[in-house]
């Protein structure tokens, strides 16, 4: 509640209400759990929430489901997958290239610090660099 109470102005029970119904759009049941107790999955989504809670115009995800458990992951990409679809414009950091093409209009394959490839999503799977062994990232460009 931090951001909307001293960035955006809010008072005290809106920026409660606004906490509360983003904590339940991103997948979290409570926001009174201390962040020590949450799992790697929870801690991103409630992260993502905090996020959203400044009303950003581009959301920037560096690596999202890096440290998380396998069964995480999904958890925390089908977050990023409804704000795609809500019109979200994101820059995402990954390595999961199915996700990349699924969601992103835009895919920039980078290697080494390098972009090799910008490709439009779609085509992003039959890029023959994205089966390449030095493929390093992909960074997701939507809308």
């Amino acid at each position: 509640m931090c951001g909307p109470l001293y960035s955006r102005r809010l008072r005290r029970p809106e920026a409660e209400e606004l906490a509360l119904r983003l904590l339940v759009s991103v997948g979290s049941s409570t926001g009174s759990t201390l962040p020590a107790n949450l799992s790697g999955g929870e801690q991103q989504r409630v992260g993502i929430a905090r996020a959203l809670a400044l009303e950003p115009k581009v959301m920037l995800f560096d690596e999202p489901t890096s440290a998380l458990d396998p069964e995480r992951v999904g958890e925390v990409l089908e977050v990023i997958r409804r704000l795609a679809g809500t019109g979200m414009t994101m820059v995402v950091v990954t390595h999961e290239l199915g996700f990349a093409a699924e969601v992103a209009d835009r895919v920039m394959f980078m290697d080494e610090g390098r972009v090799v490839e910008i490709a439009r999503a779609v085509r992003c799977s039959t890029t023959p660099r994205t089966r390449g062994p030095r493929l390093s990232s992909a960074v997701i460009l939507t809308k």
